[in-house]
């Protein structure tokens, strides 16, 4: 089983003040966490629909991983992504989550006069869509389940860490095999990448994401695999082929 990157993001905003002025003492508005993690998921997907990705769904191992050490984070001061000595699949692992990969993105964001669910849950976002490394955790287009913890750190009005993992289980692990009848070797592609298969050949692909398939030689067709499938490959003259996807 891989792991998939882990990332994370430090973020603080203040609210306004005003040098010489007198304020009054006032209480930061508080937000409610589970409706702000519910807000986050919403608005990771609405971000992934924009990419013309499939949704994520919310899933409780994941979401029990990342409240703890959301909660770890808030309390020790810590902000790494091995603050518990453990890697982000291993926290997933831990709560039972049998992960083909797991990616994890962090966040902390501080406002004197506090947040709403969804203005706090759009901190986060902001901040996760401006770094290339969160985005590309956010757009992972083999994501299928993501767990979302919020935590408001002690003595510190107004401050709150968020811990977001997206993953994908072992049972999604996609596996195809391609199969060389042609006679000949035979160049493919997988996402871009060219390979050869020799002649009465054959291999099989495990990932952890979609893949693009192709075969220079062949139509001009682009296919994305689906677990289990077989592209057997045969000569239609003497350097071209068709493939038989089955």
């Amino acid at each position: 089983m891989g792991a998939g990157a882990s990332t994370c993001a430090v973020r603080y905003t203040a609210g306004p003040y005003e040098s010489g002025a007198t304020h009054a003492r006032t209480t930061p508005m508080t937000p409610d966490l589970p409706k702000t993690e519910i807000a986050v998921i919403e608005m990771t997907n609405a971000f992934r629909k924009e990419h013309a990705l499939s949704p994520v769904k919310a899933d409780p191992k994941l979401t029990a991983a990342a409240r703890a050490y959301a909660k770890l984070l808030a309390t020790t001061g810590k902000f790494t992504h091995e603050a518990d000595g453990k890697k982000p699949h291993q926290r997933a692992e831990a709560q039972g989550y049998r992960f083909c990969f797991v990616a994890e993105n962090l966040a902390v964001d501080s406002n004197r006069a506090g947040f709403t669910d969804k203005g706090l849950a759009q901190e986060f976002l902001s901040g996760w869509k401006k770094s290339d490394v969160h985005r590309a955790n956010l757009l992972m287009a083999g994501a299928t389940d993501i767990g979302i913890g919020v935590a408001k750190v002690p003595d510190h009005p107004g401050q709150y860490v968020s811990v977001q993992m997206l993953a994908r289980p072992e049972s999604q692990r996609i596996a195809f095999t391609i199969e060389n009848k042609a006679g000949f070797p035979v160049e493919y592609r997988i996402t871009g990448k060219g390979r050869t298969l020799g002649e009465n050949k054959s291999v099989t692909y495990r990932s952890c994401n979609p893949v693009a398939l192709t075969f220079p030689a062949g139509a001009r067709v682009e296919y994305e695999p689906g677990n289990g499938e077989f592209f057997i490959v045969r000569a239609a003259g003497s350097d071209r082929v068709i493939v038989d996807r089955k």
